[in-house]
């Protein structure tokens, strides 16, 4: 079965897209803030129970993750606001209730956030999908003063029906479909919906977590990646995103090479540093500009 969300579209034959001022990558950087169940199984492990045993509560996997919020989250907020990068953020709506200082901090940097449940659990473990979805927005809302427009689902899942109910409660965009390396309008029941080019690649947790590559993997692969990104766009606009988690690249030994790229991205002129609403903007604007069927085209 081919994916029932967008027609294929190859990126060497659909119309070129162009970016302001001549630049040719549009980076935005994405940070997951995250709430795990105390008295839960953990949403991921870094230590195995002896004999493999499943508890609760499993306080070293726990204590891996807060670590993130009471240092790592500032770690990294320090490099961002160093840079002048507007981060945008990935956020369980609970986080506004558990941790709020650290979204008052977000908010009172102007940074962009986006839903991304509102603890971190699968949607297809959500009993009510729809219901989760309006709590985590209403939630971030009435916390932050904007609803917000994009969202991200725990662990990047999603049923078959979460696109048409992103839109049914006012989402414009969505991160889960790591599959281009531009925007694209995906088909839905109830309006328009934008794929917002995510990554797997340039993630923390695939890198670190799960490839078990040393530190200056970030750096070492975000150049290259960077780098071919920037030749390519000089023809047609590439996005580049870069995904972390507080305790995943805000410990002492990772944040160096975090640092690193970004410098190394931002010393480019021919860049744009965005949140994802400001990309998900420029392309709308470009679509109806250059491209008034792209609606009937999906592209």
């Amino acid at each position: 079965m081919s994916n029932p969300r967008a027609d294929y579209s190859s990126i060497v034959s659909r119309p070129p897209l162009y970016l302001p001022n001549g630049a040719k990558v549009a980076f935005w950087f994405i940070l997951n803030v995250e709430e795990w169940d105390f008295s839960a199984k953990m949403a991921r492990a870094v230590l195995p129970t002896p004999q493999g045993a499943t508890v609760v509560p499993d306080v070293p996997n726990y204590s891996w993750h807060d670590y993130g919020m009471r240092v790592g989250f500032w770690r990294i907020k320090e490099v961002l606001d160093k840079y002048g990068i507007k981060a945008t953020i990935s956020l369980n709506g609970s986080v506004c209730n558990s941790y709020p200082e650290i979204v008052q901090a977000m908010v009172d940097s102007d940074w962009e956030i986006m839903g991304h449940g509102f603890i971190q659990k699968a949607l297809p473990l959500e009993d009510d999908e729809a219901g989760v979805i309006g709590k985590t927005i209403d939630t971030i809302r009435d916390f932050s003063g904007t609803a917000p427009r994009g969202w991200m689902g725990p662990g990047l899942a999603e049923t078959v029906e979460t696109p048409d109910l992103l839109v049914e409660a006012g989402i414009e965009y969505v991160c889960d479909w790591v599959n281009d390396d531009q925007p694209y309008v995906l088909k839905t029941k109830t309006g328009r919906l934008v794929s917002m080019p995510y990554t797997v690649e340039m993630n923390d947790i695939p890198m670190y977590v799960v490839q078990n590559h040393r530190s200056p993997e970030m750096y070492e692969r975000g150049k290259d990646h960077f780098d071919t990104l920037y030749r390519e766009g000089a023809e047609s606009a590439r996005v580049m995103a870069i995904a972390t988690h507080p305790y995943i690249s805000g410990v002492p030994h990772r944040i160096k090479y975090l640092d690193m790229i970004l410098d190394y991205i931002t010393s480019h002129d021919d860049v744009v540093i965005w949140t994802g609403g400001q990309i998900l903007d420029w392309y709308n604007e470009s679509v109806r500009q250059d491209r008034p069927d792209t609606e009937k085209a999906n592209i």
